[in-house]
Order: structure tokens, then C-alpha cells, then sequence
């Protein structure tokens, strides 16, 4: 006869197993359902046929539809979502791109960062893999016009490392995560952005 001891412990390490075999889809879907906020910073390669160039800086997100991504280095360059238009600010060419940013975003990678319904509703999602104690998941597009071929996404522990894609030019881009924070003091205020004066305006 088992005593309760002994069917305690079977019940701890059916809990250990279901959680060591959780993978990144259960990672993925409780920070989707979770984060309402996102902040931290990133470091970004983009390899193509004839080059390879790295870029960094900080991001910040408030869902849904907010967001801000600001490169630092090698140049600097802001990206900014204020819910109805996308703000390309290229501060070394005094030059803004404005465009609506529901056409914009559509079903890219920024899509599933700043808008929890995203996910489930543009792409189709399997574990692929685990790579220097990062979960990966394999985010194909359920359209076939997405102009991406697949995105991966990244995560240590509940902690968001990592977004790997490729479009649908044969481009492949990394980002790493670094300090991302969940619960960021975030107000709608920071995503307004005012263009700067005698800066050339170009819409699309």
C-alpha cells in the first residue's frame, strides 16, 4: 500500500516533469497573456546576401499598440507607434516617414509585441528547439502573403531572449533581448511623438 508520502512525491515529480517538458509555447503564450507593459534593451543583426550589419538600443511597449524602438548605434534612428500612425525618424538625415500604422504593422514581428490578439490570430506556433538554454518557438504565418517565412521566438525561462526571422527576401534577422521588464512605468504620453521643426516629412 502506498502511503501518502510516497504518492506526494509521485505528485511533485509529475509537476517537475510537466514543467521541465513545458517548452516555449508556455512561455511565449503567459508573457503574451501576461505582459501589458515591455521595456529593455536589444542588439540587432541583419544578414543578407552581400552584408551583415548590427545595430543596438532600447524599446519600450505599452499593449496594445504602443510602442517605441530607438537605435542608438551605428546611427540613430527612432521608431515610434502611437496607435494610429508609425513615426520612422531618421535623426542623421533629418528625415520622418509617416504611415498608418495598422498597414504597416500588418502581420510583422512588432505586431505580436505590442498586440496580445496577434499571435493566435496571424500565425501558427511549434516548439523548435532548445539552443544555449533558450526555448524556441516557430511562429509560421498563417497567410501566405505575410512577407515573412517564419519568425522564431526566443525564451529563458518566462524571460524573453530572442526573435530570429527571416522575410520573405531571403533576409535574416536576430535580435537579443537584455533586461526586459514586464511590468515598466509606462504612460501613453511617452509614445506622442512631435516631429521636430525643419525636419523633411515624407508619408506613405
Amino acid at each position: 500500500m502506498k502511503t501518502w508520502k510516497t504518492i506526494l512525491a509521485a505528485g511533485m515529480m509529475s509537476v517537475l516533469a510537466a514543467t521541465a517538458n513545458a517548452g516555449g509555447i508556455d512561455a511565449l503564450r503567459q508573457f503574451n497573456n501576461d505582459a501589458d507593459g515591455i521595456s529593455g534593451t536589444f542588439t540587432q543583426t541583419v544578414q543578407s546576401r552581400k552584408k551583415t550589419q548590427t545595430s543596438s538600443g532600447s524599446f519600450q511597449i505599452l499593449r496594445p499598440g504602443l510602442f517605441k524602438w530607438e537605435y542608438s548605434k551605428p546611427y540613430q534612428q527612432k521608431i515610434i507607434g502611437d496607435g494610429k500612425h508609425i513615426w520612422l525618424y531618421d535623426v542623421d538625415l533629418k528625415q520622418i516617414t509617416q504611415s498608418n500604422q495598422d498597414q504597416t504593422i500588418g502581420d510583422s514581428p512588432a505586431a505580436i509585441l505590442s498586440n496580445k490578439t496577434a499571435l493566435d490570430a496571424s500565425y501558427s506556433l511549434k516548439e523548435d528547439g532548445k539552443k544555449d538554454g533558450v526555448d524556441y518557438v516557430l511562429a509560421s504565418p498563417k497567410k501566405a502573403n505575410a512577407g515573412y517565412q517564419f519568425i522564431r521566438i526566443g525564451f529563458k525561462g518566462n524571460t524573453l531572449a530572442a526573435m530570429e526571422l527571416k522575410d520573405s527576401f531571403g533576409n535574416q534577422t536576430t535580435i537579443r533581448f537584455n533586461g526586459v521588464n514586464t511590468k515598466p512605468n509606462l504612460s501613453r504620453s511617452a509614445f506622442t511623438f512631435t516631429p521636430p521643426k525643419g525636419v523633411d516629412i515624407l508619408k506613405n
